[in-house]
Parts: C-alpha cells; sequence; structure tokens
C-alpha cells in the first residue's frame, strides 16, 4: 500500500472514532454505517485523484464534488437529475433538510430521535471533518493541524452530552489521532534511512536509535493516559456548550420548575413522562367545558420534512378580535367566556386559548398573528403565572352545512393543499382508497377521520419513531403505530392530497373536570389535531387519534350529506387518556424564531435575539468565518510545512544538476529554519561561515552542529567546485539542525516557529517581486505599442 493511500486510511479511522461520540446523542446509531460507507468513498475518491492528477486543488474538488454527489444520491435521490446529480430540486430539498435538522437539535432531548434533518447533519458532517482530515494530513502533509477539525467533531458532542461519559469517547478518539501522527511520521522517517546516533565515547561505535515511531507511541498513549486522569480529578464544568435545554424529564432548567410544552418540540419525549403536573386550569361559562380544546397555534406549511408555521406579520391585540375566517351567518355558534391560570412553572410563548376566540384580556406585552388567531409574547413575555380571560366562539354546524360548503376562495386553497413533490405515492394512493365514495369533502374527512379512529387497524403507541416527514407518514401508514403527532400528520396531508384546505393545531386536548366545576390541563393532556377548511364554516376542529380527545358530533359517521339535526349527533366522551406526559423546551424553536412566530423576533418593534438556535444563515456564515480565521491564522504553519516538504523529500531528478538543486534547497531550508527560531540570515557569509554562526547563536553541538557543517560543506562543493562530491543524508541532517534549534529554544519560541514562522515574509516578498515584474512587463508592452503606433517622420 503508498504512502498517501495509507494515511488516507487512518484518517478515514481517526475520523470515524472522532465521529463515536456523536453516537449517543442520537437512536438508533444505523447512521455510523452510512457515514462510513460514503467516508470511504470520499476518501478513495482522493486517492484515486492524487495518483492521476498532481494539482492538489484538482484532488480536493474532486473529493468536494463526489461529496455532493453521494448526499445528492442519499438524501435527495428522487429529485435529483439522474438520481445522483444535485439539480435546482435537489440542492432545494438539501437546503429544507438541512434547516429542518437545525430545529431538530435544538427540539430533542438527548437521545434525539433519527430524523432525517438529523441524519444529514451526521452524515454531512462526518464527510466534511473527513475531507478536512484529508486535505491537512494526505493532501497537505501536515497531520499535526489535522487535529482541529478532529476536536471540533469531538466538542460538538461533548457540548450536546449531559453526563460524563463523553471522557471515554475521548478516549476513543484520540488514539485515531495519535494513530494518524503517528502514520506520517513512520512515512517521513521511512524516507531518512537507519537512523544513528552519536559515536558512544566508551566504544566508539554509533549505536541504533530507537525508532521514533515507536517513542512517539509511547508519549502519546501517556499523553493520553494523564489527560483521563486529569479529567477525573478535575471538577465538572456542567452540561457543556448549550446548557441544560430539555432534558425530557419534565423540568426546566431552574428552580425544578415545569419546562414549556413547546407546539414544535417532540411529544414523543413528553407522552413518555410517568409523571402528570398541572400547566392550566379554567373556569369556562359554557356548562359543558369537557370538549373544549385550548389552541396554541396551527402548523400550515408542510415542507415534506416536517410541519411548520407560516412566517406571518404581527400586530397589536385588538379589543376585539376580528371575525373567524370563513365563518358564515347561518351557521349556529354561541359565546362563551373562560378564565384561565397557568401554574407558576409554565413557560410559554404562545398563549393557549380557545378556537376561535373573539375577546382576550391579558396582562403583559402580547402580539396578535391573525391568520392563526394566536397571542404570542413579546420580549420574553410568557404565560408563567398568566391569569386571563378569554371570549370565544363555540361553532355548531351540521353535518348537511359541511357537506354543501362552496369553493374556499383560490388562493387558500393553493396555500393550505400544498404538498411536497417528494410526499411518498402511497399517501395520495391510500387518501383516495379511503375517500372512495365519499360525495363531498365533508363525507371525506368523516371517512378519513374513522379510518384512523376506529376501522383502519391503528394502535395508539408513543414508543414508535417520532419523525414527521414524509418517510414518517408513510411509514406511519404501513406500520399503523403511532401517537397523535403521527395521526395529525398524516390526516392532514392527505386531506391535502384530496383537495381539502388543512393544517394542523397544537395546544391541549379537554382536560379533567374537578369536583369545584373547573378544568385542570397535565402534562398529559398535550395533543395536536388536524384542521379543516370549509366554506361558510371556517377552519373545522377533527379528531384522528384514537383513545384521545373527543369526537366532534358534526362527524359521526352515519351523519347524512342534506340537512343535519345537531342534537342529532351524539358526543363520544373522552375515554381514560394513557399515562404519558409531556416535556420541551423553555424557549421557541429555531425554526420559529427565523419564521418570526416568537413574539419579539417578528414584530416589529421589539427585538429578541435569546433562544436555543440561529437561522440557518447566521450559522453557515458563522462557521465559514471561523474557518476562514483558522485557515488564516494556519496559513504560515501551512506554508512553511509544504515549503520544507517539497524542499526535503520533492526534488526529484539524477542529473547533476538536479543534485545541486537539491543541495541549495537543503541550505535554504536550513536557513529559514534558523530564522524561525531568532537567527537572521546574513546573505554576506560563506556557507562554511554561515554554519559557525547558526551553530554558536543557536547553541548547537554535537550531531546539529555538524550536520549544519556537512550541509554547508555540500554547498560549497556546488558552488566552488568544479566537480561537486555527492553528498547523501542532506534532508536527515536539515532534520536534525531544525531538532537542535528547537532542543535549545524555550517554549514560546518554539511556539512562534511553529505557528508564525519569520521566514514566512518571503511569501510577501515574492510577490512584491511579481508584482514589480509584471509592472515592468507591462511598462515595456505599452512602450513598445506607442514606438509602433507613432508615424514615421522620414522624408520623402
Amino acid at each position: 500500500m503508498s504512502s498517501p493511500v495509507r494515511l488516507a486510511l487512518w484518517a478515514c479511522v481517526a475520523t470515524l472514532l472522532a465521529a463515536g461520540a456523536l453516537l449517543p446523542l442520537v437512536d438508533p446509531w444505523t447512521w455510523i454505517g452510512q457515514a462510513a460507507l460514503l467516508l470511504a468513498v470520499q476518501s478513495g475518491a482522493g486517492s484515486l485523484a492524487r495518483r492521476f492528477v498532481a494539482a492538489r486543488t484538482a484532488t480536493v474538488a474532486v473529493q468536494v464534488v463526489v461529496a455532493l454527489v453521494l448526499l445528492t444520491a442519499v438524501f435527495a435521490g428522487d429529485r435529483a437529475v439522474l438520481g445522483v446529480l444535485p439539480g435546482p430540486q435537489a440542492v432545494q430539498w438539501l437546503g429544507d433538510l438541512l434547516t429542518t435538522g437545525v430545529d431538530d437539535v435544538g427540539r430533542y432531548a438527548i437521545p434525539a430521535p433519527m430524523t432525517d434533518g438529523i441524519r444529514l447533519l451526521l452524515v454531512g458532517g462526518v464527510l466534511v471533518v473527513g475531507l478536512l482530515v484529508d486535505v491537512l494530513a494526505v493532501t497537505l502533509r501536515a497531520a499535526a493541524p489535522a487535529g482541529l477539525p478532529l476536536l471540533a467533531l469531538y466538542s460538538v458532542a461533548a457540548g450536546l452530552s449531559d453526563d460524563g461519559a463523553s471522557r471515554w469517547w475521548f478516549a476513543l478518539a484520540a488514539p485515531g489521532y495519535l494513530l494518524l501522527l503517528l502514520a506520517e511520521g513512520r512515512d517521513r522517517t521511512a524516507q531518512w534511512g537507519r537512523l544513528f546516533g552519536g559515536p558512544s565515547p566508551r566504544t566508539g561505535v554509533r549505536p541504533v536509535v530507537k525508532s521514533p515511531v515507536r517513542t512517539g507511541r509511547r508519549i502519546g498513549a501517556a499523553a493520553l493516559g494523564v489527560t483521563l486522569a486529569v479529567s477525573y480529578a478535575l471538577p465538572s464544568l456542567g452540561t457543556g456548550l448549550l446548557g441544560d435545554f430539555g432534558t425530557g424529564n419534565g423540568r426546566g432548567g431552574g428552580g425544578g420548575t415545569i419546562s414549556a410544552v413547546n407546539p414544535l418540540v417532540s411529544l414523543q419525549d413528553s407522552l413518555n413522562q410517568s409523571e402528570d403536573r398541572e400547566v392550566l386550569t379554567y373556569r369556562s361559562s359554557d356548562g359543558t367545558p369537557g370538549d373544549l380544546y385550548l389552541r396554541i397555534l396551527s402548523l400550515d406549511r408542510f415542507t415534506g420534512a416536517e410541519w411548520l408555521p407560516s412566517k406571518r406579520a404581527l400586530r397589536d391585540v385588538p379589543d376585539q378580535l376580528p371575525q373567524p375566517t370563513g365563518l358564515g351567518a347561518g351557521v349556529a355558534a354561541r359565546e362563551i367566556t373562560s378564565r384561565i391560570s397557568a401554574s407558576g412553572g409554565y413557560r410559554q410563548d404562545y398563549l393557549p386559548m380557545p378556537y376561535p376566540a373573539t375577546k382576550v384580556e391579558v396582562e403583559g406585552r402580547w402580539r396578535y398573528e391573525p391568520e392563526g388567531r394566536t397571542l404570542i409574547g413579546d420580549g420574553g413575555q410568557t404565560t408563567r403565572g398568566a391569569e386571563y380571560e378569554v371570549s370565544s366562539l363555540v361553532v355548531e354546524p351540521t353535518a348537511g352545512q359541511l357537506a354543501s360548503a362552496g369553493l374556499p376562495p383560490a388562493e387558500l386553497t393553493r396555500e393550505y393543499t400544498e404538498v411536497p413533490a417528494a410526499l411518498p405515492d402511497v399517501v395520495a394512493e391510500t387518501a383516495a382508497e379511503v375517500a372512495r365514495g365519499s360525495a363531498n369533502h365533508y363525507e371525506q374527512a368523516v371517512a378519513l377521520q374513522d379510518w384512523f379512529a376506529l376501522n383502519g387497524g391503528f394502535s395508539y403507541d408513543t414508543k414508535v419513531n417520532s419523525g414527521t416527514g414524509s418517510a414518517a407518514i408513510a411509514r406511519f401508514l404501513k406500520d399503523r403505530r403511532g401517537f397523535c403527532v403521527h395521526f395529525s400528520f398524516a390526516m392532514a396531508a392527505m386531506a391535502r392530497t384530496l383537495g381539502i384546505p388543512a393544517r394542523v393545531a397544537v395546544g391541549f386536548a379537554p382536560g379533567t373536570t374537578q369536583a369545584d366545576g373547573s378544568v385542570s390541563l397535565g402534562l398529559r393532556d398535550a395533543h395536536a389535531w388536524p384542521e379543516l377548511y370549509f366554506e361558510g364554516v371556517g377552519w373545522t376542529r377533527f379528531e384522528p387519534t384514537p383513545t384521545r380527545g373527543s369526537v366532534p358530533p358534526y362527524t359521526v359517521p352515519q351523519a347524512p350529506t342534506g340537512a343535519a339535526d345537531p342534537s342529532a349527533a351524539p358526543t363520544t366522551a373522552a375515554p381514560e387518556r394513557p399515562s404519558a406526559a409531556p416535556s420541551a423546551s423553555e424557549s421557541c424553536p429555531a425554526q420559529m424564531r427565523r419564521e418570526g412566530d416568537c413574539g419579539a423576533t417578528a414584530a416589529p418593534a421589539a427585538v429578541d435575539t435569546g433562544g436555543p438556535g440561529f437561522p440557518l444563515g447566521t450559522v453557515v456564515l458563522g462557521v465559514l468565518g471561523v474557518v476562514l480565521v483558522v485557515l488564516f491564522l494556519l496559513s504560515p504553519l501551512l506554508w512553511r510545512t509544504r515549503v520544507r516538504d517539497r524542499r526535503l523529500y520533492r526534488s526529484g531528478g539524477r542529473t547533476p544538476a538536479d543534485a545541486a538543486a537539491r543541495t541549495l534547497a537543503v541550505w535554504r531550508e536550513i536557513t529559514d529554519s534558523a530564522w524561525d527560531y531568532g537567527i537572521v540570515p546574513d546573505e554576506a557569509l560563506t556557507p562554511r561561515a554561515a554554519a559557525c554562526r547558526l551553530a554558536r547563536l543557536g547553541g548547537l553541538e554535537d550531531e546539529p552542529a555538524a550536520a549544519a557543517r556537512r550541509v554547508a560543506e555540500a554547498v560549497e562543493q556546488v558552488l566552488y567546485a568544479p566537480r561537486p562530491l555527492p553528498a547523501s543524508r542532506l534532508a536527515e541532517d536539515a532534520v536534525t539542525v531544525r531538532g537542535g534549534l528547537a532542543d535549545r529554544a524555550g517554549r514560546l519560541t518554539r511556539l512562534r516557529a511553529a505557528l508564525a514562522p519569520r521566514s514566512a515574509v518571503r511569501v510577501v516578498w515574492a510577490a512584491s517581486e511579481s508584482r514589480t515584474a509584471l509592472a515592468r512587463r507591462l511598462s515595456e508592452r505599452f512602450a513598445a505599442l506607442g514606438r509602433s503606433l507613432r508615424p514615421s517622420r522620414s522624408r520623402g
């Protein structure tokens, strides 16, 4: 196996070992196998490119293209050109998936479910880190800086981890980096030949020195052991970079208070909690408050990866809320008043209210979003300890009114029936099969609800995978097991395929009536349900989730399509709820903050920069900025490493002229190495005098001083001898001189010599000389052009 291929292999191993630190963050671990396969293909492409293409930039470009093709084929193959080429649709899909993944990171507790967005972040991140490690360690032959991306990969896992297990993953990741360093060191020492020390004062025999690779292995093992021991001895620094967001235990980060039930936080962790806690209580003027849903907001944009709230403009809360969209005068509606109290531990940016609210009296800074008829906290305002009064309508349409509903406005239909192009065909096919024989949209909606809740063979199960994208919906339709998120998302998507405007509401299902007539809402009452639009009635609630909530009286299966008596539609009482409870993050998710649905962020007169996430553009620009800064700071080190490698190991040719060039290149490397350690070159001295000066100022003795003199003598042979004597082992002598300079220098001097070498100024000099030469050539050409255009003055 050739040296570059061997180094590329160790770079892959080091990257995968560092990526192992991410395994505890996501369940299941299957993504690591996919990442390993794609990383191997990317590394193999780089090895092939290095074999046939000399330019390093071309090698990196080949690897970047291969990585993009791989990610496109895996995550957007159905939208790609020929299944692998990233066309516009594929790029847009990957961007949306990346955005969703960023949101999912801030939304789910550890271990997070393997959503498509998180999988793209993990696999894509490993490929990016692997590419950086390969470029540094293999293409640029600088294995030491390759530890920076590996450290970044491990730091992400350590920052997100909420326990001390990350140190054991460090114990696995660190040897990968050490093995990469040793592999590069072995390749370098293999070019030096056999190593010898100085002659023994007793025997005069030059002994064989132990391999530096073996010594480095021992040093690395010792350093790793010390690091692990120190990590146990030092006190803990807390839970990492992101603090104690959403641990999934039903408590917030401070004071043991209850975390907010955030609309986009995973309900799976919520519904699997064993302890219920009261978050809201209310009293209603309605005689039958058991069917009252408290709604937080609606999710009306389906990207294919997730349901999200659309970007809406906020305004001041009016004294009287406008008439609900689509509600006609012929539909029975009565107004009720509810007084609601939030517990001191319930912190939510959105104000839970019955739908549709007509008037809200609440203290604090709140803003109104008209389309969803929701109130959103402004400038950090939350529901914590809030007491407020809401007037709302109880809309009581008949089955006949819903069945005879007219066509919705074209703009509303276009917006709320949009489905992603990647929605699996099984969703629309299943919807058409279930709704077969229905005479109108109302009958289709009832057929969908009853299929999910009654006769479709579905089971309520909070242990299944909580994905919410297109693939998750198709999987849910196949396995027929899930909880409210799956039922509501699937029914809304299927309704849209039938041309019925649909969205998903998130809030609280009917609570438990107390002896004093009040209603208590606990964590277990967090719920999601679909809302379908019917012209003349407006947005209408449906309940497809079995054993949850209450079935609306206007959705009884045997309801006729003509006029119907609402009193004939019996109400299904809410059965006993399963013992499960939600938890979530106290702060607004990144996607809602980006879409302007987080109060202060979206309000024209307020700015709220807090929260666990950032817009994707900010994240990308920030990462790009950090990468550019790091590359700028490391550019002198990378340049010196590249120049040193070219001077000592990459001078080809076997002619006397080539040998002379190699000798002069080695002498220039020794001169620059001394310059890096503070010994300014003196061009007026002969090579032998310069070697003596270098030994004196650098404190070189024994073998390093002798190595400098040997190289100086070889240079004098090249410069002055008619037939220079051949010299050998000059590269080894140059390394010996540099090592001697490093041994005699202080720590700060060695650090500066590595990170900010003084000899790097030669780049500036070379650029200045090139600019001067270019200016001279241009001046000469313009002068010649002027002379050629000058008219002749010869006489006729």
